[in-house]
């Protein structure tokens, strides 16, 4: 009962932690944004305008209102849901994005289906396998996939299959699919570039999970007593390193919310990442903190996510 309540209180500050953090998060993203160059009054009325007409939108958008006051607003908004207006589009945040995050969200998932099972097979069979050809190849494959930033992968891509095969678009639209063929056509080469450094990520932290629960003493003595190699690792080191290879997935899938905005911008996918960073070119201020937000909140469920599941899973973390 004593190590389920001290469990419970872990859990309990992992959550109390990371609401201080998303409160801290959130203030650094307001703030932030306020100090982009530029007057988004100046960009909606033009060259032309003049200083009354700035003036007065100005006030008319409430930007001549204190800043702290304004942040307490948004939080307030954000808090019920409330995004605001988007000052370009004249239209509800909410409403804007809604469409672009289930674009975001499916490219993730994709991500997500392609990844987890070919990185967690070659992380075990690589710590199965320590020091064969097989690991040594599979850990100079990943340290290389991992030297090289998503936007390289992503250039080479458009250079290897757009360019010289003509295999595959440049761009990608993945709202026009009308059958698997176009679905492959047009998710191929941004799945491609983000599973690779996801991928390598996972492979790595899977070897060293699993590695460490096999110099376990428990699983050396089933060794010992005859057990195969692939017994002990699939009957006695996998289930317990359970934990630590999902805290492994999680905190690897974090990597997917930097990656996207590269990926996104490169491929002209239609998602979340490419609505912010047109934003950020005419200041459409409410419009960049909901992105911002919607990225900061994803990463802090996800390492939340791993904390807690390596509470859970780790008798040692909770002492």
């Amino acid at each position: 009962m004593l190590r389920s309540a001290t469990t419970w209180i872990l859990v309990g500050q992992r959550l109390g932690i990371a609401l201080i953090t998303l409160l801290i998060v959130s203030f650094a993203v307001f703030f932030a944004t306020e100090l982009l160059p530029g007057d988004v009054a100046e960009v909606l009325l033009g060259q032309a305008a003049t200083p009354e007409a700035v003036a007065g939108l100005r006030t008319a958008m409430g930007l001549d209102e204190p800043a702290i006051w304004r942040f307490l607003s948004w939080l307030g908004g954000l808090a019920t849901g409330d995004l605001g207006m988007s000052y370009v589009n004249k239209m509800a945040v909410a409403d804007l994005l809604s469409g672009r995050l289930m674009n975001t969200l499916r490219l993730a998932g994709i991500v997500t289906l392609v990844c987890v099972p070919v990185a967690l097979t070659l992380g075990i069979a690589a710590a199965m396998w320590r020091g064969s050809w097989l690991d040594r190849l599979v850990s100079v494959l990943t340290i290389s996939v991992i030297s090289v930033p998503e936007f390289m992968v992503a250039t080479l891509a458009v250079l290897v299959f757009a360019v010289w095969l003509d295999w595959l678009p440049a761009l990608s639209f993945g709202v026009e699919v009308d059958s698997l063929g176009d679905m492959l056509r047009a998710y191929a080469m941004p799945v491609i570039s983000l599973s690779f450094v996801v991928s390598a990520q996972m492979i790595r932290m899977t070897r060293a999970a699993v590695i460490e629960t096999i110099n376990t003493p428990y699983v050396e003595m089933a060794l010992l007593k005859g057990a195969s190699r692939t017994r002990m690792v699939l009957g006695h080191a996998l289930p317990n390193a359970l934990g630590p290879i999902a805290n492994a997935v999680a905190l690897s899938l974090s990597y997917l919310v930097g990656g996207v905005i590269i990926v996104e911008t490169v491929f002209n996918y239609p998602g979340v990442a490419k609505l912010m960073v047109d934003a950020v070119s005419t200041r459409d201020l409410p419009l960049i903190q909901s992105c911002a937000m919607i990225f900061c909140i994803s990463y802090l469920l996800l390492i939340t996510l791993a904390d807690m599941i390596a509470i859970l899973s780790n008798p040692r973390l909770r002492r």
